[in-house]
């Protein structure tokens, strides 16, 4: 599948690319994406919950009336569940969250959801760019120039580049990350995916094996 590649401007540079038909128009498997978008957001949980239970109050433990005679229900101790300030039964405790999920399966997600992308026409190649210093506001201009300023859109380089992602981190709307960074959430979570020239080869060689 060829795909023109835009400058920074959004013109074109009369230069095509061939987008691999083994990551970019494959048959996509849902159940393959549905289970890595579940455990990349499982892995966004800290898993730090926790509520005291009776034992780890801190209160009296004497009894506190006797045990017959009142006219109402026995009680052993003011820590108990059932009065104000006691604690609390079956209260969430500190749990880990990841799942695992097969290396092949990732890869299959992840090819899934860039073929969806490419069928929606929402992938789109960008010549390498770079700037001398972090600065957000060329980094909007460039946004502008794509027709991306107002929508979600993720930004997929060939290596790491301090000066992008810094001129992007106060972007709501916009995430910059590397071919090995990238995950089905995010490219499902984003209308519009950019993927600069350096990054095609990194993309590929990761999701094919």
């Amino acid at each position: 599948m060829k795909v023109a590649v835009l400058d920074i401007k959004g013109k074109e540079t009369g230069r095509e690319v061939e987008l691999s038909d083994a990551v970019f128009a494959i048959e996509p498997n849902n159940h393959a994406v549905y289970l890595d978008v579940k455990q990349y957001l499982a892995h966004q949980r800290q898993g730090t919950h926790k509520a005291k239970e009776r034992a780890e109050i801190a209160g009296s433990t004497r009894k506190i009336k006797k045990q017959k005679g009142t006219g109402t229900a026995r009680a052993g101790s003011i820590k108990s569940p059932v009065f104000r300030g006691g604690g609390r039964i079956f209260g969430p405790r500190p749990k880990d969250y990841k799942q695992k999920l097969n290396k092949n399966v990732k890869r299959l997600a992840r090819r899934s959801a860039l073929t969806l992308k490419s069928n929606e026409k929402a992938i789109m190649v960008v010549e390498n760019f770079n700037f001398e210093a972090p600065k957000t506001k060329e980094f909007k201009d460039i946004l502008k120039s794509l027709g991306l300023e107002n929508k979600k859109s993720l930004i997929v380089l060939g290596d790491a580049n301090n000066n992008v992602y810094l001129s992007s981190r106060n972007l709501q709307n916009s995430e910059v990350v590397t071919n090995a960074e990238l995950s089905t959430y995010k490219i499902l979570n984003a209308n519009n995916v950019v993927l600069l020239e350096g990054s095609l080869e990194g993309i590929e060689s990761n999701l094919i094996k």
